[in-house]
């Protein structure tokens, strides 16, 4: 057997570490966790929008007996979408018109104007917005100041002896309730 030659069945040795050849795989390496940082939340972005999530949902808001003819009442009722440190914001409030037997109305508390909240008043029959001067008559509609249009309404339904409004999502311009 000759010395210094390579055994028989024994391992090929090693190439030699090169600079070249470690800066190349920290190169490789950075590369794919700077493509992870960029890719994954791409990815998620891409993959939300196929997702369809509905932010809508029937709530219960009374009996009818709790809301009389003729007149308009603060209601409130809970947002079904909402996470444990929500806490009293969950609660949504809105008014509730009853202009007949089994026939309402129901509108978001913010002005279509900015979202302040509106307050009713009986006596001049008139919804009226603190912030910016915005009116609105008692069917909702706009009777003066800065509202591009009249107040939001959510769609309702009677079930049984109770009012049942579609909440959930809050109104804006973009996206009415």
């Amino acid at each position: 057997m000759a010395e210094g030659g390579p055994q028989p069945g024994a391992p090929a040795p090693a190439p030699p570490v090169t600079r070249r050849g470690v800066l190349i795989g920290l190169g490789v390496a950075l590369n794919v966790v700077g493509a992870a940082l960029i890719g994954v939340p791409v990815i998620g972005y891409i993959a939300s929008a196929l997702r369809t999530r509905s932010y809508q949902a029937w709530i219960p808001l009374g009996k009818l007996a709790v809301f009389p003819e003729g007149q308009t009442r603060l209601a409130t009722y809970t947002n079904p979408f909402t996470v444990p440190w929500d806490g009293v914001t969950a609660n949504v409030p809105c008014w509730v018109r009853r202009i007949g037997a089994e026939k309402f109305q129901v509108f978001a508390i913010n002005c279509a104007h900015l979202g302040c909240p509106v307050r009713w008043f009986p006596e001049s029959g008139l919804f009226m917005c603190p912030c910016h001067g915005g009116v609105y008559y008692e069917d909702g509609s706009r009777a003066s100041g800065p509202p591009p249009r009249g107040l939001f309404e959510y769609e309702y339904e009677i079930r049984g002896d109770e009012l049942w409004v579609r909440g959930g999502q809050l109104p804006t311009l973009a996206g009415p309730v």
